[in-house]
C-alpha cells in the first residue's frame, strides 16, 4: 500500500513571518490526521523559519526548486546541500519553471540525481498543455517527460521519487481533469512508463500525485482512484481550509 501524500506548493506567496503564522495556525490539526504524509513547500526565504515552526510534527518541508551543483558561480541559485538541513522534499520540473524559466528535461534529470544524492525526495512534475491535450498528444508527451526525467536512475532511486501529474491547463485555472482523465494518464501513461523503465514492482512503489485546481471538495474523488496517491496543491494550500483538504483525502 502506498501512503497518500498531500503537498502544498505555496509558490511565491507568504513571507517568512506569514509562513510561520500560517504553520502555527494549522499544524496541530494537520499533525492529528493519520494515514497521510503532508508537506509544506514555502518560498526559499521562508523555508528555515517554517521548518523550525514544524519541528516535532510529522509535517515535512520541501523547497520549490534547486540547482544540481553543490557550489559555484551560479548567481541566484540554491544548492541541494543548502536545503538538506531544513527540507525533506524538493519540487522539480514544475510547469511554471519549464515555461517561464526555460527548464529542460535534461536539467530536471540532473536535479533529480543531485537531490537523491543528498537524501532529498524529489517531487517531479509532468504534464501537458491544453493544445497538446486537445491534439491527442498527452500520452506521448507526458510519457516522454517521464522517460527523460528518470533516465539513468536505478530502480532503488526511482522508488524514492514522487511524481506529480499536473495538466498545465488545470493549474490555477479552475479547470480540473476528471478523475477518469487523471487516472488514465497517471496509471496508463506515467506509471506505465515507470514500469517499462524499471519494472512493475518498482512502479507499484512510486507515489503519483495529481495536481491542478485540487480543493477540499474534490480531493476525495481523486483519492478514490487506485492509481492516484495524493495531490500537489497550489492555491488551496494557502488557506486554513487546507486542513479540510488533507482530512478529506483520507476519508
Amino acid at each position: 500500500m502506498r501512503t497518500p501524500f498531500i503537498a502544498g506548493n505555496w509558490k511565491m506567496n507568504k513571507t517568512a513571518a506569514e509562513g510561520v503564522e500560517f504553520a502555527n495556525e494549522i499544524k496541530a490539526e494537520l499533525d492529528a490526521i493519520e494515514g497521510v504524509d503532508i508537506a509544506f513547500c514555502p518560498p526559499y526565504l521562508a523555508v528555515p523559519a517554517v521548518a523550525a515552526a514544524l519541528q516535532g510534527t510529522k509535517i515535512g518541508v520541501g523547497a520549490q526548486n534547486m540547482y544540481f551543483e553543490e557550489s559555484g558561480a551560479y548567481t541566484g541559485e540554491v544548492a541541494p546541500n543548502m536545503l538538506t538541513p531544513f527540507c525533506r522534499y524538493v519540487i522539480l520540473g514544475h510547469s511554471e519553471r519549464r515555461a517561464m524559466f526555460g527548464e529542460t528535461d535534461e536539467g530536471v534529470n540532473k536535479k533529480i540525481k543531485a537531490a537523491l544524492a543528498h537524501g532529498l525526495t524529489p517531487i517531479v512534475c509532468v504534464g501537458e498543455s491544453l493544445e497538446q491535450n486537445q491534439a491527442g498528444e498527452t500520452q506521448a508527451f507526458v510519457g516522454g517527460q517521464v522517460r527523460a526525467a528518470f533516465d539513468g536512475l536505478t530502480a532503488g532511486e526511482m522508488a524514492q521519487c514522487v511524481i506529480a501529474y499536473e495538466p498545465i491547463w488545470a493549474i490555477g485555472t479552475g479547470l480540473t481533469a476528471s478523475v477518469e482523465q487523471a487516472g488514465e494518464i497517471i496509471g496508463g501513461t506515467v506509471r506505465a512508463a515507470v514500469a517499462d523503465m524499471f519494472g512493475t514492482e518498482t512502479a507499484d512503489k512510486v507515489r503519483i500525485q495529481y495536481g491542478g485546481s485540487v480543493k477540499a471538495d474534490n480531493v476525495a474523488e481523486f483519492m478514490a482512484h487506485p492509481d492516484i496517491d495524493g495531490a500537489l496543491v497550489g492555491g488551496a494550500a494557502l488557506k486554513a481550509s487546507f486542513v479540510d483538504l488533507v482530512r478529506n483525502a483520507v476519508v
